[in-house]
């Protein structure tokens, strides 16, 4: 009973439950901690020593991280029943899914053995063995005539798409929400790009997907190249790129078609293992997009470029 007590009497805390509730995602570490939830890190390690003194989360050393997950056993079990009677969409521990999410695929990115190796020249495309000469392509193609005013890329990554559109756009911008991965993009855009052209009128941000920091109509075109597979929420992810987009203004999503590739959600911590065309189609209607037929590019795993364009009516509304 003491024990029953103490578990639940450690867990009845608002920051308590949202960090049990992350535990049983995946194993954190105090930094990621801190960005995920936006507190102190003093704060949340005295938080963090009571959950595991309850024994409802795990501490294991590696070097110099510490990592926390959720406890096995009964409490473990504990853990998930009180979990379970939380609503799915409860808007805080929502926006901490995604967060963690996008913690957790940015450790299998940067973890990439080619990553290390690449640096800048790193892309997930390549280190997927697809195409990606074929895929860069065919989105130049999706491109109308003449140049295209102000594009967003959400998830930037290295600027390697920045550096592709360049040429086509009067200005450019990329957000992305991994520091280590803007250092990279900065260093790309800081000299010259394709045929020597210039970067200049090019320029990355830290930002969050989800929470775009731009006005409505902000763009004529904004892309999501190999972004929505790490997406907790996919369809909060095209609404708001949807938003900062002018009537008439242009979606291109770029990411697998559905696949069984086990091996690859798991290894690039992919939240959704590719797409289904329909469900592409829907959350863009429900985000007031026109679809059009996506392109396919053929490869070790399918790519599908899924575009549409902003109705002036959905913005009005």
């Amino acid at each position: 009973m003491n024990r029953l007590l103490t578990a639940l009497r450690a867990a009845a805390e608002p920051t308590r439950l949202r960090l049990l509730a992350l535990a049983a995602r995946g194993a954190f570490c105090v930094l990621d901690l801190t960005e995920i939830l936006g507190q102190s890190q003093p704060r949340l390690s005295r938080h963090l020593r009571l959950l595991c003194e309850a024994g409802l989360l795990e501490r294991t050393r590696e070097g110099a991280n510490v990592w926390f997950s959720l406890a096995g056993g009964e409490a473990g079990s504990l853990v998930r029943d009180l979990l379970a009677r939380l609503p799915e969409d409860e808007p805080t521990l929502a926006a901490d899914r995604r967060q963690g999410a996008r913690v957790l695929a940015e450790r299998a990115r940067v973890a990439s053995e080619r990553f290390r190796h690449q640096g800048a020249d790193w892309d997930e495309m390549r280190a997927l063995d697809l195409p990606a000469a074929a895929v860069e392509a065919a989105l130049l193609d999706l491109l109308p005539a003449g140049p295209i005013g102000a594009v967003l890329d959400i998830g930037t990554g290295t600027g390697r798409l920045l550096e592709v559109l360049a040429p086509h756009v009067r200005a450019g911008v990329g957000v992305d929400a991994s520091r280590a991965m803007l250092a990279l993009a900065r260093d790309r855009i800081a000299r010259p790009g394709l045929n020597g052209a210039s970067l200049g009128h090019c320029s990355v941000r830290q930002a969050d997907m989800y929470r775009l920091p731009f006005a409505d109509a902000a763009f004529d075109l904004a892309v999501l190249q190999m972004v929505l597979h790490y997406a907790e929420d996919p369809a909060g992810a095209i609404a708001e790129a949807a938003r900062v987009l002018r009537p008439g203004g242009e979606l291109i999503v770029v990411d697998l078609a559905r696949h069984q590739r086990a091996d690859v959600v798991d290894r690039l911590a992919h939240r959704w293992p590719g797409f289904e065309d329909e469900a592409l189609r829907r959350l863009f209607a429900a985000s007031g997009l026109n679809a059009f037929p996506p392109i396919i590019v053929a490869g070790p795993l399918e790519v599908r470029l899924w575009h549409g364009l902003r109705a002036a009516a959905a913005l009005a509304a």
